[in-house]
């Protein structure tokens, strides 16, 4: 089963994201902050990263580029669900490393089709 790892703040942005992940049939799992994510990916690399761009201490382009520094082997898929709108940070996002962005708030059919047409889920 394919692990989706959801960062976010938000209590309940990673609560709706890991019910509709889970309903695709991904094993997921929750960090609030960037800096548990990292520990938790240093243990375990998930094969997708549902990442929120605005977080204290340690925002999601800089958890991005730490990750690309403790990842040993392939990257996982890395999409920021945001509510950035700057056309420069979203082409900076995707320069750095992500596949994918959605916009906030998401819904079911937003996220079914981005992790669909990243090869995520069948």
């Amino acid at each position: 089963m394919k692990s989706c790892l959801i960062i976010d703040d938000s209590a309940p942005s990673r609560g709706v994201a890991a019910r509709l992940l889970s309903g695709f049939g991904l094993e997921t799992s929750e960090a609030g902050n960037a800096e548990a994510a990292l520990d938790i990916c240093k243990a375990e690399m998930p094969d997708s990263i549902l990442l929120d761009w605005y977080m204290p201490a340690m925002d999601g382009m800089e958890f991005l580029r730490n990750l690309h520094q403790i990842s040993p082997g392939p990257m996982p898929t890395v999409i920021f669900c945001t509510a950035e709108t700057s056309t420069r940070k979203i082409s900076e996002a995707l320069a750095a490393g992500a596949r994918g962005y959605i916009m906030k708030p998401f819904d079911r059919v937003i996220l079914e089709s981005t992790f669909r047409n990243l090869h995520l889920i069948d």
